[in-house]
């Protein structure tokens, strides 16, 4: 869990499960896949059970090449992943929309990473950490601010890392791509440029009006600003 383990120049792994048809949009540049999760917010996390896909939702972290996940012991996809079952796990970042002059060619700009592999249950420190690295991952310092998991907490938590190895990058930027016979200048066409921004954030009643602000929700509101 150290992040100077991993070397950003090194690329991903390529292997044909990583290979997209559009080749021209992927990419298995390491530094560039650190640069998207490191932006991300959420990951959806695929895994398979008795035949039946189950793709879920969850909170992350990042340390050097390790991607950390973790959930509550009881749930299906803790069982699934502590069994060493191969996981698919991807973030995805959406930059705009594209309105094309044809209902084909409309599309979205987008950055993401799809990462292959199979979790390792993380224990006793190593677990503790990557859990500061998933709270400090959206709220970043937020775990010297606050109370670290006690042994109760721990014991119910699964936490679990996932090698950055084998993934490929997909992304998508610029305008439509109409053909010729559609290129109708009265028919508006472009793009629609999105971003997560933060919103104002509003304390709960058990925080006293003259708190001050957390760093931690500062550098969060910066970062989503």
């Amino acid at each position: 869990m150290d992040d100077h383990a991993a070397d950003p120049t090194r690329p991903l792994r390529r292997t044909d499960r990583t290979t997209p048809r559009r080749a021209e949009r992927s990419a298995y540049d390491r530094a560039l896949a650190y640069e998207i999760l490191d932006e991300g917010a959420i990951a959806h996390v695929g895994i398979t059970v008795d035949g039946q896909p189950f793709v879920v939702p969850m909170a992350y972290g990042r340390s050097g090449d390790e991607l950390f996940l973790h959930g509550s012991v009881a749930t299906r996809l803790a069982r699934v992943m502590g069994e060493g079952a191969a996981v698919c796990v991807t973030v995805t970042l959406l930059d705009g929309l594209v309105a094309a002059k044809s209902q084909f060619h409309h599309s979205m700009n987008f950055r993401s990473i799809v990462v292959l592999g199979r979790a390792r249950r993380l224990l006793d420190d190593e677990a503790e950490r990557a859990l500061e690295r998933i709270v400090d991952h959206t709220l970043p310092g937020r775990c010297d601010e606050t109370r670290p998991p006690n042994r109760v907490e721990l014991r119910q938590t699964a936490v679990f890392a996932v090698m950055i190895d084998e993934a490929s990058i997909k992304t998508r930027s610029g305008g439509p791509v109409d053909e010729p016979e559609d290129l109708d200048p009265d028919v508006w066409s472009g793009e629609i440029p999105l971003r997560l921004a933060a919103l104002p954030a509003i304390p709960d009643t058990n925080t006293a009006p003259t708190a001050p602000l957390a760093a931690s929700v500062a550098a969060a509101l910066a970062k989503f600003a």
